[in-house]
C-alpha cells in the first residue's frame, strides 16, 4: 500500500524563534566613482519594521546609496566610500564582517526582475541559499518555497508549476519571485531599487500590496520615482537632491505625510508637486 501523500505544509521544520526587525542607520555616508564624488555625508535612520522611501530626480546617488547599504557599491572596480552602515548597532564595514553576511542579513531586488530564465520556480527560490553556503533538507528547502512564494504574493499562481522556467512568468510574477528569492535567506531588511517602474499598474499594485504585508517582518527601503507610490507604501520620506556640479544629499527627511502635505524646505515642496523632477 502506498503511502498517503504529504502536503507541502505538513512538512514545515520545526519552529524557530524569528530574529526580531533590524534597524539600519547610515552615519555620514559620502562616495565616489573615481575622482566623481556622487553623495557627501549622508546620514538616516531606518527604522525597523517601517517602509522607508527615498525619492528625488535622477542622478542624485538614491540608487547609489541603496547599493551601499548592503556592500553592492564596492563591487564596481572605481568606487569608493567614506562612513558607517549600521544594522543592529554593527557595522557591516568592519574587518570583523563577512561579506556574505552582510548579504544575508540584507536583501535587494532590482529595478528590473531578474530571475535565472532557464531554473525553475522552485530553483530560483532556493538559489540563494547555496550562494551564502547555507545547508538546507530537501524538507526544508521544500517548506521555504511554499513559505517565500505565499509572502511574495505568488504561491497560489504557481505552485502547480514549480519545476516550469522562471522566465515564463510574466513580469510581474518575475518580480515577486525574485522578493521570494530574497526572502529565503531570511533576510532582515529589504532594499528595493524601483521594483515597479518596469511593470503595468495591476502587476505595481500587487507588489506594493506584497510590501505592505512583508514590513510585519522585514525592514523595507525603496528607491522610487513614484510619488503616489511612496505615499502609498512609505511610513516615512528622504528626499535626495545634487546641485549642479555637487553631489548628493538629503534635503529633507520625515513622516511621509508631512513631506508631501507640508514640506519644511520649498525645494520639497516644488519636487513633490512636479514643478521639476
Amino acid at each position: 500500500m502506498l503511502a498517503p501523500a504529504r502536503s507541502w505544509s505538513s512538512i514545515a521544520p520545526a519552529v524557530v524563534e524569528p530574529l526580531p526587525l533590524a534597524s539600519l542607520e547610515a552615519r555620514n555616508i559620502s562616495a565616489w566613482f573615481g575622482d566623481h564624488q556622487v553623495l557627501d555625508r549622508v546620514s538616516l535612520s531606518m527604522p525597523a519594521g517601517v517602509i522607508t522611501s527615498l525619492i528625488g530626480p535622477s542622478g542624485c546617488g538614491k540608487s547609489t546609496f541603496l547599493r551601499i547599504l548592503n556592500r553592492m557599491h564596492e563591487l564596481v572596480p572605481s568606487a569608493s566610500l567614506a562612513g558607517e552602515v549600521l544594522i543592529d548597532d554593527r557595522d557591516i564595514y568592519s574587518a570583523d564582517r563577512k561579506l556574505v553576511d552582510a548579504r544575508k542579513s540584507i536583501g535587494m531586488v532590482f529595478q528590473k526582475p531578474n530571475p535565472f530564465p532557464a531554473m525553475s520556480i522552485y530553483d530560483n527560490v532556493v538559489s540563494g541559499l547555496k550562494l551564502t553556503g547555507t545547508r538546507a533538507s530537501k524538507d526544508h528547502r521544500d517548506y521555504l518555497v511554499e513559505s517565500c512564494l505565499t509572502k511574495a504574493g505568488l504561491w497560489k499562481e504557481v505552485r502547480d508549476r514549480l519545476r516550469s522556467p522562471g522566465g515564463g512568468l510574466s513580469g510581474g510574477q518575475q518580480q515577486r519571485l525574485c522578493i521570494a528569492r530574497s526572502l529565503a535567506v531570511k533576510p532582515r531588511v529589504l532594499l528595493m531599487d524601483e521594483p515597479c517602474s518596469a511593470l503595468d499598474p495591476t502587476s505595481t499594485r500587487v507588489i506594493e500590496e506584497t510590501m505592505l504585508e512583508l514590513v510585519n517582518d522585514v525592514t523595507i527601503v525603496i528607491v522610487t520615482h513614484n510619488m503616489q507610490q511612496a505615499q502609498r507604501v512609505s511610513t516615512q520620506c528622504a528626499f535626495f537632491l545634487a546641485t549642479q556640479g555637487k553631489p548628493g544629499g538629503i534635503v529633507e527627511f520625515g513622516d511621509t505625510e508631512a513631506m508631501f502635505s507640508e514640506p519644511i524646505d520649498p525645494r520639497t515642496y516644488d519636487y513633490v508637486n512636479g514643478v521639476f523632477g
